[in-house]
C-alpha cells in the first residue's frame, strides 16, 4: 500500500506572501487564529479537511495574527478564529458597465467576498469557496 502526503492549509509568514496566491486567481480561504485560543484549535481540524478537498481549486490559509505583522490591521481582526475568503467577481459586466470601462471579472481585484468570525460549519466554508469557483476535488 502506498501512502500520499495529504494536503495542509498554508502557514503565512509575511503578508507579502499573499501575492503570489492572488495572483494565481484561485480563491484564498484565510483563517485567523492565535496560539491559546481554544475554538481555534478546534476549527484546525476543518481547515486541515478543506485545504485537502479543495487542493488545486483554492488556497486555505492559515495566518497567525501574533506573528503576521499587520494582519491584523490589514483584514481588521477583532477576534479569533476569524475566517475570510477572498476572491473575485464572477458575475460578467453589463453592456452599460463596459461602456464606462468596468473590468472584466478575470482581471477584476481580489476582495473580501465572505467574512466570518468564530465557530463555523463545514459546510458554509466550503460554500463560499465555491461560490467563487472552488471545486470540491474527489478523493
Amino acid at each position: 500500500m502506498v501512502f500520499r502526503k495529504r494536503p495542509k492549509p498554508i502557514n503565512l509568514e509575511h503578508l507579502d506572501d499573499l501575492d503570489p496566491l492572488i495572483e494565481s486567481g484561485l480563491p484564498i480561504l484565510l483563517d485567523f487564529w492565535r496560539q491559546g485560543c481554544q475554538p481555534c484549535r478546534l476549527m484546525d481540524g476543518i481547515v486541515k479537511e478543506l485545504a485537502e478537498e479543495y487542493v488545486g481549486e483554492a488556497h486555505v490559509v492559515r495566518v497567525d495574527i501574533g506573528s503576521v505583522p499587520g494582519a491584523i490591521e490589514k483584514f481588521r481582526i477583532q477576534s479569533t478564529p476569524t475566517f475570510v475568503v477572498l476572491g473575485r467577481s464572477r458575475k460578467k459586466p453589463s453592456k452599460k458597465a463596459r461602456q464606462r470601462g468596468a473590468v472584466d471579472p478575470k482581471d477584476a481585484p481580489m476582495t473580501a467576498r465572505f467574512r466570518t468570525s468564530g465557530m463555523t460549519r463545514k459546510d458554509q466554508l466550503a460554500q463560499a469557496l465555491e461560490s467563487n469557483g472552488a471545486h470540491r476535488v474527489a478523493r
